[in-house]
């Protein structure tokens, strides 16, 4: 299944407010509020904003809220005022009562009902009520009284109505319509300047990112006219008494989270106008002895933030910002937390300063050891961290700081489409023969592999593995839900293409059969013709065109779309024509369509395994009714081997432990008069483990249950086959999602015991099918019966390491000399077990070649019977033991027509 996602967008969750030198202005003379008619333009004060969408899903704050500015040039009193608020499409209306008087050129700010998200809470509100608003669509009235509107659908011209906002589909409105539709992470907006009011909602208001208390498009730089160049220095461009440290603290978490903290300073080192949006801030003369808290942090904020080498201080509400995934809390989201800075005030105290000099990460600056394992398995319990101990408390002792790395080889493809590229500090440590980084266990995660997320203006290049980033890749510390810790670059290195060469299969001899398995990343017929002249160019060029392919992931015939579709002739169709016409063999096919949307894999795909074969050099037949819900069975044909009960057949598929994901495909297959097995798997993915970069260590594996379940039902499979014959001829192979070293992986081949898995039979260092953010694993297998010992296996690197894929899986190919069936000898029994000579006794034979001619002679001389075994390999005779046989213990010996021997003793007695 495809992994790659980009970085974790984050919802806004705080505004700038910009500090203002103040004039010494005589007492506010308050103005008696104006008794309005209709929406009254020159009323000085106006609905500024309106926000309906708080604390739902990726909200920026926790509570809608209505924002009101005075555009006069005295304090308006709007004690006996009101906010009311009416459905889209309703006829009656809620208030807030609102209390107090807006200064001029003040905003006015009413908090309403809160939801159920954990966003941030508003700017300390100047009004409180309860009013749910849409998210999208609704209508709001400011009432220059306190009484309940009774207009119905007309309101907007109704008497003491001030301002009158219908915004998304609302069915009342000022002037020719109402303002665009609103969603969670936006808000109406007056656009106007200085909020003139003509009137006229659909040309007043814009729709963007709420700003509670600022104006629209309002700046975190330039101190809002605050001149720090005068003496003596206001206060408002002094530090605080809090530093970055302080904000960082010792641990994962700040000992400040939730506090205000005032006028922090810093200088600042870069500029996010994505997602998320903000600035970094870091002290240029940090405590230097206190290397556990970071010296530099992320100052959230919806605005412009000040220019890069600003020095500012900065005030705020400290957040640990966690990235939560659907239906996932801030307990349960194994995301560690990032320590910033929100709702802020900022101040530029100067400009054109030098930026802190980013700590240039050597091969031995991060720790060897990845993770941290505390007692209580939440690594942000540890407080100090010790940045020499492990990576991850490395990289949280300079969470915000810049760092720098040079010549960074690259272990992770550059995904320009994500803005992501992985590189490696530690270029030597479990290096791939192609330059990657690879997994050797879970406790072995490369410490070195380090996520770059270039900022704005910075160029994702589309490097592959084994490149290099030349010169210097540089930016502060961050951390994203897919990758750890990451470098958001400001400056990434000169992309120096190493040329990697897809991998080639070595060729097949006569006498090998050629058995691969490639995981086409749901393919369809929709997928571009490209698609499947690449994969077809894999098949022919690459894997040399293999004479049994399990491919996994193929879709139905209408793909995504949910139709009721199962069947995938056409996909198929489409795939074995392109490899056709890229000069290989015409392959056939065999597989059985699923049960609709009940395999799991992207909604409506019904992705499925199906077998190609080349039917020139294999033999296939099709035998009985398969069927989605039916399982295989096995049993023992005429010739002792065994055969299955339908071919295909699927294993166990009703079994729980394959709900919601594919059941294993079983065939049989002959290859120059020897039979073969073939198991196609495409287990249940990862999706639901916690993050092996998060702050559960070691993580939870959640999935890895359902996968032992499989593992172990399809290891009952394996012991009927191999019940029948011990040594016959087993192939698994396919997208067995998960681990060489996996307890699901171990389960079904009895740790190697009953079953070899080829990926193991490889150097460590080339163990890998799959690259994952930056790391080289292993998701595939080929897996084979202890009776095939002639095999060679190569993996086929031609996707996972390469940033312009066909597919996300790298296929595979084991090329075997199967083992010749030798049906058992049998065993051999007598009765009675004790005669005289001159009598007969029965010689049963069980177990058998079936349907054979059988000698039967008395210590393999002398005069002899025959037996003929059955189908099942048993037969029966009566031999006669001679007058002349002596007393004692004498062997009946059953000669089969191959030579090999069985016998069985019988005494005899006096008569």
């Amino acid at each position: 299944m495809p992994h790659h996602r980009p970085p974790t967008p984050r919802a806004a969750r705080g505004v700038v407010t910009t500090t203002a030198a103040l004039a010494l202005l005589s007492p506010l003379l308050v103005a008696q509020a104006p008794s309005a008619q209709a929406v009254d333009t020159t009323s000085p004060v106006v609905v500024s904003e309106v926000y309906g969408g708080g604390g739902n899903t990726g909200a920026p704050y926790k509570n809608d809220f209505v924002e009101l500015y005075n555009t006069g040039t005295t304090a308006v009193d709007l004690s006996t005022w009101s906010v009311q608020y009416g459905s889209a499409t309703g006829s009656s209306y809620a208030l807030t009562r609102l209390t107090g008087t807006i200064a001029p050129g003040a905003y006015y700010l009413v908090a309403e009902a809160a939801g159920t998200g954990t966003a941030p809470a508003l700017p300390t509100p100047d009004a409180t009520g309860t009013l749910a608003m849409s998210g999208t669509a609704g209508k709001i009235a400011l009432v220059s009284n306190q009484t309940v509107l009774a207009c119905g659908a007309d309101c907007d011209g109704a008497a003491g109505v001030v301002d009158f906002v219908g915004y998304g589909g609302a069915n009342d409105y000022a002037g020719t319509g109402p303002t665009g539709v609103l969603s969670n992470t936006t808000s109406a907006q007056r656009t106007i300047t200085p909020f003139a009011n003509t009137g006229d909602n659909s040309k007043d208001f814009t729709v963007a990112a709420p700003t509670p208390k600022a104006a629209p498009g309002s700046t975190g730089g330039g101190g809002g006219g605050t001149d720090c160049g005068v003496t003596p220095l206001p206060t408002e461009c002094t530090p605080g008494p809090a530093t970055i440290q302080d904000v960082q603290g010792d641990g994962f978490v700040s000992p400040l989270k939730g506090q205000t903290v005032t006028r922090v300073p810093g200088v600042v080192t870069a500029v996010s106008t994505g997602s998320p949006k903000g600035f970094w801030v870091q002290d240029p003369t940090p405590d230097t002895a206190r290397t556990t808290a970071s010296s530099g942090v992320f100052v959230f904020t919806s605005a412009a933030a000040p220019a890069v080498g600003s020095a500012v201080v900065v005030s705020g509400t400290v957040s640990d910002y966690y990235p939560l995934s659907s239906g996932e809390t801030l307990a349960t989201t194994a995301s560690l937390s990032t320590t910033e800075i929100i709702n802020p005030t900022v101040t530029t105290v100067s400009t054109g300063n030098a930026v802190p000099v980013a700590l240039a990460l050597t091969p031995d600056t991060v720790p060897a050891l990845y993770a941290p394992a505390p007692a209580d398995g939440n690594v942000e319990s540890i407080s100090p961290v010790d940045p020499t101990h492990s990576a991850l408390e490395f990289w949280e002792a300079h969470e915000g700081m810049l760092v720098s790395v040079d010549d960074a080889p690259v272990v992770g493809p550059g995904k320009p489409q994500y803005g992501e590229i992985y590189v490696t500090t530690k270029p030597e440590d479990k290096r791939t023969p192609r330059g990657g980084t690879y997994l050797p266990s879970y406790v072995g995660t490369p410490s070195g592999r380090l996520l770059v997320a270039p900022l704005a203006g910075v160029s994702t290049p589309p490097a592959n593995v084994g490149d290099v980033l030349t010169g210097t890749t540089s930016g502060p510390v961050d951390w994203s839900s897919y990758g750890g810790y990451s470098l958001r670059a400001t400056r990434i290195g000169t992309w120096q293409d190493n040329h990697l060469a897809p991998g080639v299969a070595r060729a097949s001899a006569s006498d090998q059969l050629s058995v691969a398995t490639y995981n086409v990343e749901n393919l369809a017929p929709s997928d571009p013709q490209a698609k499947f002249d690449r994969l077809a160019a894999g098949v022919v060029t690459n894997l040399r065109s293999p004479d049994v392919i399990t491919v996994e992931e193929v879709q139905d015939n209408t793909g995504a779309t949910d139709d009721g579709t199962t069947a995938s002739d056409v996909t198929v169709a489409k795939l074995t024509a392109a490899i056709t016409a890229a000069g290989g063999p015409s392959y056939s096919s065999t597989s059985i369509d699923p049960v609709n949307d009940q395999d799991g894999g992207q909604p409506g795909g019904n992705i499925r395994i199906v077998f190609l074969y080349n039917a020139a050099r294999v033999g296939f037949t099709p035998k009985g009714t398969p069927s989605a819900t039916t399982a295989v069975t096995v049993t023992k044909d005429v010739d002792g081997t065994p055969t299955l009960s339908t071919n295909p057949g699927r294993i166990d598929p009703t079994n729980p432990a394959f709900d919601s994901s594919r059941k294993p495909l079983a065939a049989e297959f002959t290859f120059q008069g020897k039979k073969l097995i073939v198991v196609g798997n495409h287990w249940n993915s990862k999706g639901g483990d916690q993050s092996a970069d998060g702050r559960f260590q070691p993580p939870t594996r959640s999935s890895e249950v359902q996968r032992v379940a499989q593992a172990t039902a399809v290891h009952g499979f394996v012991q009927d086959v191999l019940g029948v014959d011990a040594g016959a001829n087993l192939v698994l192979a396919g997208d067995f999602n998960d681990y060489q070293f996996s307890t699901a992986v171990t389960t079904l081949t009895d740790d190697g015991a009953t079953l070899t898995d080829l990926i193991t039979t490889l150097p460590e260092d080339e163990r890998y099918t799959y690259v994952f953010n930056g790391i080289s694993q292993v998701l595939d297998h080929i897996v084979v019966s202890k009776a095939i010992t002639d095999v060679e296996y190569d993996v086929v690197h031609v996707n996972a390491e390469f940033s312009d894929q066909a597919s996300d899986h790298d296929p595979q190919v084991a090329r075997i000399r199967p083992a010749a069936h030798v049906a058992p000898v049998g065993t051999l029994t007598v009765s009675p077990k004790r005669q005289s000579p001159g009598q007969y006794v029965q010689v049963r034979l069980n177990g058998s070649v079936p349907q054979v001619a059988v000698a039967v002679q008395l210590d393999g001389t002398g005069p002899k019977a025959s037996l003929r075994t059955n189908k099942n390999g048993a037969g029966t005779t009566s031999f006669f033991l001679p007058v002349s046989t002596s007393r004692g213990i004498h062997q009946i010996v059953a000669t089969l027509p191959d030579g090999r021997t069985v016998s069985t003793p019988v005494r005899v007695v006096a008569p």
